[in-house]
């Protein structure tokens, strides 16, 4: 079974895709970005608001499902600029305290709306 998840308490989809979809017992969130749902605007300072802002848009997303952080089992982190590798994993590590999922980062020549971070999530209930 297929379910489109669908909250407020995360910015709407910048095109065709939904926020995300449960199949199964399996959550996948698509990539989000740094804007703030309440504004509409992109997550004011550098990386680590913006990773912080990310995260809490996809805790939002995984809450409305019925999913939490302790859920996630694969991370992929896209960064326009390597160099704020360091920085995006402090906060990112604020977010997963314990038995963090399984992740792959990437660096990218240019984000959505000119972001230095997008993260898209994949959760599973056992």
């Amino acid at each position: 079974m297929r379910k489109v998840i669908y909250t407020k308490r995360a910015p709407e989809a910048v095109g065709p895709y939904s926020q995300a979809i449960e199949a199964g017992n399996t959550l996948y969130i698509s990539g989000q970005i740094p804007v703030d749902p309440e504004t509409g605007k992109i997550a004011e300072g550098g990386i680590r608001e913006q990773t912080r802002q990310v995260l809490k848009n996809t805790g939002e997303i995984l809450k409305e499902a019925g999913y939490s952080f302790e859920n996630v089992v694969k991370s992929t982190c896209l960064l326009s600029d390597m160099d704020n590798f360091r920085d995006m994993n402090e906060v990112y590590a604020e977010f997963y305290k314990k038995d963090p999922p399984a992740r792959a980062a990437y660096g990218v020549v240019k984000l959505p709306l000119g972001v230095m971070v997008e993260i898209e999530t994949i959760a599973v209930k056992p």
